[in-house]
């Protein structure tokens, strides 16, 4: 099968980059017809991409039968209007099972996630990548974070590498970053893609504008995407007074809320889904379900969020 043009469809800043919560019936297991459900919803309100089965989808508590089943209802629910990029992650092995049922179930692309638990020297995270790369036709975003953080030199290597089309960080060194887009901009000159991956991106992403990282991921789009949309035009156009008026009002006091407890970056956002009405189910364990109070919390902020888009109007 021919990838889709992967890199070409998304190097364009349409829209934010959906990373959809994986649903969950009341008895624990995967709900596919409430997923397809929020990843069309997603792409109908302006999605540039879907990126299924990622961090915020909990790739760590899907088996590989439930992950190939989530990628592939998130592939028909897309239908082709938007790119679909599937997590792929643990060891080398399990990383390209992963990618391979990814391909099985019609992905365009692929997130490397990074290695599980171990730390491994760049020599080994390069050999690692590269197997991954090699082991599909799919395009692969190397994720860059904990456990899995890249110099600019092996950086380069793997914007040499066939297969290899972008770098998301969730590291969250600005310094780091720049002197890695620039020796990759010198030496492995190209359309190599870099992505803003922090949790709650937005808050940073007029930082990574900066150093010229415009594509970001906006946890927020899965919930209040008429927040995220007027965020993501606002960086765009360049309209500074919405984007502060957004940072300050609800970006912030977002992720300070998300700062209350462990595990809120995937927690909290499914509590806000539910806050808006599709029934995602709970987050598996290890993680938890966010505190009572906190989640009256977030009610309140989305709604502040919208009232905040109003005075636009």
């Amino acid at each position: 099968m021919t990838p889709a043009p992967l890199a070409a469809r998304l190097s364009i800043p349409s829209g934010p980059l959906f990373f959809p919560v994986t649903a969950y019936g009341a008895d624990g297991a995967v709900d596919l017809d409430t997923y397809r459900v929020h990843v069309r919803r997603g792409v109908e309100a302006g999605a540039a991409a879907v990126f299924a089965c990622c961090g915020t989808g909990e790739f760590h508590a899907l088996t590989p039968e439930e992950f190939e089943m989530c990628v592939a209802a998130a592939v028909e629910a897309a239908g082709g209007r938007v790119p679909v990029v599937a997590g792929a992650g643990y060891g080398t092995a399990l990383a390209v099972r992963y990618a391979r049922l990814a391909e099985r179930a019609g992905a365009d692309g692929l997130l490397a996630m990074p290695p599980y638990l171990v730390r491994a020297a760049q020599e080994g995270l390069l050999r690692h990548y590269r197997e991954l790369a090699a082991a599909t036709s799919l395009p692969v975003i190397v994720y860059q974070r904990d456990n899995a953080v890249l110099t600019p030199g092996s950086a380069v290597e793997l914007a040499r590498t066939d297969g290899i089309i972008g770098l998301k960080d969730g590291h969250g060194d600005l310094d780091l970053m720049q002197r890695t887009v620039s020796a990759v901009r010198t030496a492995a000159p190209g359309d190599f893609l870099y992505f803003n991956g922090l949790p709650t991106a937005e808050l940073t992403q007029p930082a990574y504008r900066g150093i010229g990282v415009t594509l970001y991921s906006s946890a927020v789009f899965c919930f209040a995407p008429e927040i995220a949309l007027a965020c993501h035009t606002a960086f765009r156009t360049g309209d500074e007074a919405t984007a502060h008026r957004l940072l300050d009002g609800f970006y912030r006091p977002f992720v300070e809320l998300r700062a209350q407890g462990s595990g809120y970056a995937v927690s909290l956002v499914k509590a806000g889904v539910r806050l808006r009405g599709l029934d995602v189910g709970e987050v598996r364990p290890p993680l938890h379900e966010p505190a009572g109070d906190h989640v009256k919390q977030l009610a309140r902020l989305i709604e502040r969020g919208h009232a905040l888009l109003e005075e636009d109007m």
